[in-house]
Parts: structure tokens; C-alpha cells; sequence
């Protein structure tokens, strides 16, 4: 049998072969692989009919890759978008306890010390079985740096699966495992005491790391928004814990002093923004007894789910906003 046509390559039936089509002007190992593949098509087939055959072979093909992609994807997420190994450990292992810390690192401009950050963090509290989940309040606005309001949104955006919080330098990392960053419930525990961090040594220093309950944190009305640019709203915390009537507690028994821990920051690359401006040098030293939680303005931009060295972590973008007939220095002219 033999049908052709002027722009179609001719397929015959030979007797050798018990009518496997072949292809002419191909050679016979062509010929065979061809037959073999052939076989199991209707005698009377065309490369028309041959070409869309494999046609909607390749598109149920990609439906069924497409259809195992979702349910894939859908079996690893969670309700903030994604399931990782260590969470698993963690939800999976009863040992972890039942508490889970909101690691809240205020933050802007400053990869370099979070490609080190977030890989470390995660390593030093999976280890000590801490459960955790990294959130990185990343301030996009044009206003000055506002440490204190940035921690504030952490703590509202921190969610409802954890139930205390530190407020966590970027550029500050634990060395020493014999550090506690367990739940702090008979009152606020200062991680970064002034005993062991590597530059500040005044008695009220709570800065660095400090862990709070959320309850204790929401009674002392978060911190003040007041303070924008480098320094002073730590000391401003201090008098809140106390006017709180909360006992700030400290670690003890620490043998490795000042190299407890790893500091990043260069000032020489880091400059930080101390300028004073307008009458924030009258207000820098005193009490702000209204702000906090409840008069904190913001907006979030976008939220990234990031995974650093296999790490997973949560960017924040912020924009905050000031009022510039109360706090006039947020911007600098």
C-alpha cells in the first residue's frame, strides 16, 4: 500500500516488515526505530495525524505537571505562605515547648549584617529548640530612621502564633550558648545586659536585645514614636518598664564578658545619623507618657517571604508617618 502527497514525506508498508510503515530516503536503522515507534498507530496514519497526536499528548502533559505543581505547593504552605524543614521540626518535636518567639529586628539598609543575621539566629535558637519566626520591619519611607516606632509595627504585625518578642539589633549576634532567650514571664529579660554587651556599660542600658512578653510589652504602651534618628529611645524604655512596676531581669553567670557577643557595625561605613535638630535636644531626655501603640501611624508597603541560606524570614516594608507639628526633626532640612 502506498498514498502520497506533493508536500508530505511518503510513508509505505513493506512486506519485510509485515507492513511497519517506514520513511523513504531514511537508512535502516532510521527505519526500524521508526517502525518500533509506529506500531501501535493506525495502518492508514499520515505525519499530519502523527504531528497532532503528539500535540495533545504534549499539552495533557503539561496539565498534569501543572496539576502536580499546585497540589505540590499547596501541601507545603501554611497560613503565611510556607512550610520549611525547620518549621516542621518544630511543630512535629514536643521538646520545642510550647511558647514561640517574635525575633523583631528594626531595619533599614543594612543586607550585608542580615545575610549574616537571620542564617545565625536561626542555627543559635534551633539549637537551644526555640520556636521562632524572623520578622524584618524594613523602613522605606524618606523620613529619619525611627528604631522605636519599627519596633512597635513588629509587634502588631508579629501575629497571633507568638507570644513574646525581642527586639533584636541586626548587627548584634549571640556567640555564647549559655545565653536564655526563653520566655521571659516573670518580666522583660535583657539578653544584651551592660556587663556583656561589647560598648554600652550604663546600668539603664536595655538596648541590643531585649525580650518581653506580649502582655508586658502592650503595658508599657509599646515605645515612644518620638524619637527619630540614632539613640535615646532605649533609655526612654527604661522608664517605662519601670512606671510599669515590671522587675527587668539580666542573664547571670556568663564568663565570656565582652565577647558575648559579635558586633558588625563599622563606623566608618555605618554612620549613624546623631543629629540633633529643632528642640529635639530639650526633648530627647524626657518622658513621653502618651505615645506608643496607641498613637503609632504606619502603612505596609508589601510583605516578602526571603530565604536566606536556607533560612526562611518575613521583610516588612514600612512607611511611617510623622507629624511634623509634634516631631519636626523627622526630617532633616
Amino acid at each position: 500500500m502506498m498514498y502520497s502527497s506533493r508536500r508530505k514525506p511518503v510513508l509505505y508498508f513493506t512486506k519485510e516488515d509485515n507492513r511497519v510503515p517506514a520513511l523513504v530516503g531514511h537508512s535502516p536503522e532510521q527505519s526500524d526505530l521508526s517502525g518500533l515507534l509506529l506500531r501501535m498507530l493506525p495502518r492508514r496514519c499520515s505525519i499530519f495525524k502523527l504531528f497532532c497526536t503528539f500535540i495533545v499528548f504534549g499539552f495533557f502533559s503539561v496539565m498534569w505537571l501543572q496539576y502536580n505543581c499546585r497540589v505540590t505547593s499547596s501541601q507545603s504552605n501554611n497560613d503565611d505562605g510556607s512550610v520549611h524543614k525547620s518549621c516542621r521540626e518544630e511543630i512535629d518535636d514536643p521538646t520545642w515547648g510550647p511558647h514561640k518567639i517574635a525575633i523583631i529586628v528594626p531595619f533599614r539598609e543594612r543586607f550585608e549584617e542580615l545575610l549574616n543575621f537571620v542564617p545565625h539566629m536561626h542555627a543559635f535558637l534551633k539549637k537551644k529548640k526555640i520556636r521562632h519566626k524572623i520578622l524584618v520591619i524594613n523602613q522605606v519611607d524618606h523620613y529619619r530612621f525611627n528604631r522605636a516606632s519599627l519596633i512597635n509595627v513588629g509587634f502588631l504585625e508579629s501575629g497571633n502564633d507568638t507570644d513574646y518578642l525581642a527586639m533584636h539589633d541586626v548587627d548584634l549576634l549571640p556567640q555564647n550558648e549559655e545565653l536564655d532567650y526563653g520566655y521571659p514571664g516573670k518580666g522583660p529579660f535583657h539578653v544584651a545586659s551592660p556587663e556583656l554587651h561589647p560598648l554600652y556599660h550604663y546600668k539603664s542600658y536595655v538596648g541590643g536585645i531585649l525580650l518581653l512578653t506580649k502582655q508586658h510589652f502592650e503595658l508599657c504602651n509599646g515605645m515612644s514614636n518620638r524619637f527619630w534618628g540614632w539613640g535615646r529611645e532605649d533609655d526612654e524604655f527604661y522608664r517605662r518598664i519601670t512606671a510599669a512596676g515590671l522587675q527587668l531581669y539580666r542573664p547571670t553567670g556568663i564568663q565570656t564578658g565582652y565577647k558575648t557577643f559579635k558586633h558588625f557595625h563599622d563606623p566608618a561605613w555605618r554612620r549613624r545619623d546623631q543629629k540633633r535638630v529643632s528642640g529635639q535636644k530639650q526633648e530627647q531626655f524626657k518622658v513621653d507618657k502618651e505615645g506608643g501603640l496607641k498613637n503609632l501611624k504606619y502603612s505596609v508597603g508589601s510583605r516578602t517571604e526571603l530565604t536566606i541560606a536556607g533560612v526562611h524570614c518575613t521583610i516588612i516594608n514600612i512607611l511611617l508617618d510623622c507629624d511634623l507639628n509634634e516631631t519636626p526633626w523627622c526630617i532633616i532640612n
